[in-house]
């Protein structure tokens, strides 16, 4: 709690960059909580990039974006109750260069198991939710099959915010019938055991779904 509010206090302004939080006498104060809580909670903030500690003195706060990690874009994201568009697009983005990556070494390493995954296709619901769900686990496995274990990594990163972003994305129905025909057509090319179909297949499919929220996002603003 400690932790998020002080986030928040980041985020909204109260406490700017190259600025020193209260001290820790203080802080314990505010949040009728023991100094050991407090220092916790600014350890926690400094492993993630919010804040530098200093010793004997209030720690001062970082430009979160030039000092951050993957948490740290998780514990912005965990401050909004709805997650905005723009991070979303973010995500995308990302995709494009990880996804094909970690789909290829788990084809080209697991490629019976990779198939096995996309048993579950034809009995999705066709709703934002149960999409949501099938991708992120579809994500996860896909990723654990690869030879490299920090896309997994990544991927664990975002396992609060995942579903959340995704469901916003999969509330188009034709997002949803488009990545529906994207595990068919991946599922065909594995079969065939074309692994170069596989990866441009995939790079493609994430580099549509950019455009396509882009596009969503746009006709919003009108």
């Amino acid at each position: 709690m400690i932790e998020k509010k002080l986030i928040q206090a980041i985020l909204e302004g109260e406490y700017k960059s190259n600025e020193p939080l209260l001290p820790e006498r203080e802080l314990a104060i505010y949040f009728n909580v023991g100094r050991p809580t407090v220092r916790e909670a600014i350890q926690r903030l400094e492993r993630n990039g919010w804040i530098t500690a200093r010793k004997g003195m209030p720690a001062i706060v970082n430009d979160y974006w030039k000092h951050g990690n993957l948490m740290t874009i998780v514990n912005i994201l965990q401050c909004y109750e709805e997650i905005p568009d723009v991070f979303i697009e973010y995500m995308l983005q990302l995709r494009i260069s990880l996804t094909p990556s970690y789909v290829k070494q788990a084809v080209v390493h697991h490629p019976l198991k990779v198939i096995a995954l996309f048993s579950q296709v034809e009995e999705l619901k066709d709703d934002a939710k149960s999409y949501a769900t099938y991708d992120w686990e579809l994500q996860k496995e896909l990723a654990q099959l690869s030879s490299n274990p920090i896309y997994l990594f990544i991927i664990n990163s975002f396992t609060d915010i995942y579903i959340p972003m995704a469901e916003k994305y999969f509330a188009e129905p034709y997002h949803r019938s488009a990545s529906r025909q994207y595990y068919g057509e991946l599922l065909n090319a594995i079969l065939k055991a074309d692994i170069q179909a596989a990866e441009e297949m995939t790079k493609n499919m994430m580099e549509k779904s950019l455009q396509l929220w882009k596009t969503k996002t746009k006709e919003s603003e009108k």
